[in-house]
């Protein structure tokens, strides 16, 4: 439950690293991953569950760090010298989490913490509170496929994506999400695991239907 979440991270990377190309890579699912884990942890203050999942946020932050390490730097490779620099203080919505630079990904999210803390401190004592951020929490986790399965769709293509990946997605999440069933996890987790798992298999569907559609 620790670290089998980070696993399917494994090959995207390395294929990153290897090739040089982030396009088949949606870094909105870093971001989704990234604000659910750290929501998570503050509803662990809220109401507890048990510490494996907990562990699992902290390392799955870490992993998304690296996720969004690797992808900036492959990016910085093809920036041109005439190109604009974007990062996070220049305030442009049209270029959030389209940053240049590592450092600006790493503001944003202290922000965010920051932020979040602020508001759930004094509200950590209000059931109806507590629970949607438990609900948000785990919503955010269950869409973390919806971008990547956008930018599918607008490519009408999973070229640059890792099917080992989504693969490692599917059987985790399945995995996962009977895991919160069987130790009668909170219903935010098992409900929303049951989302994430049908938007895994969409992007299958995906796969299944651009690789039919190739030419030979």
């Amino acid at each position: 439950m620790v670290f089998g979440g980070v696993v399917p991270y494994v090959p995207q990377y390395l294929q990153i690293k290897r090739t040089g190309n982030t396009e088949g890579f949606s870094q909105y699912v870093c971001l989704t991953l990234l604000l659910a884990n750290i929501l998570r942890i503050l509803f662990w203050f809220c109401k507890h569950f048990e510490l494996p999942l907990l562990a699992q946020s902290f390392v799955m932050i870490f992993t998304m760090l690296c996720m969004v390490h690797i992808y900036v730097r492959t990016r910085q490779k093809t920036i041109l010298p005439t190109d604009k620099i974007r990062r996070f203080i220049d305030l442009e919505s049209a270029h959030f989490w389209k940053w240049t630079d590592f450092l600006s990904y790493l503001q944003f999210l202290l922000l965010f913490t920051v932020a979040a803390s602020c508001i759930t401190y004094p509200l950590s004592d209000q059931p109806v509170f507590v629970e949607l951020l438990g609900f948000l929490a785990v919503f955010f986790e269950a869409l973390l496929g919806a971008p990547q399965f956008y930018r599918n769709l607008k490519n009408r293509s999973t070229d640059g994506m890792s099917i080992a990946m989504v693969a490692m997605w599917t059987s985790g999440d399945i995995f996962k999400t009977s895991y919160f069933i069987v130790r009668s996890a909170p219903v935010q987790f098992w409900l929303c695991g049951l989302l994430q798992v049908g938007i895994d298999l969409a992007i299958f569907g995906q796969v299944y239907l651009y690789s039919a559609k190739s030419p030979p």
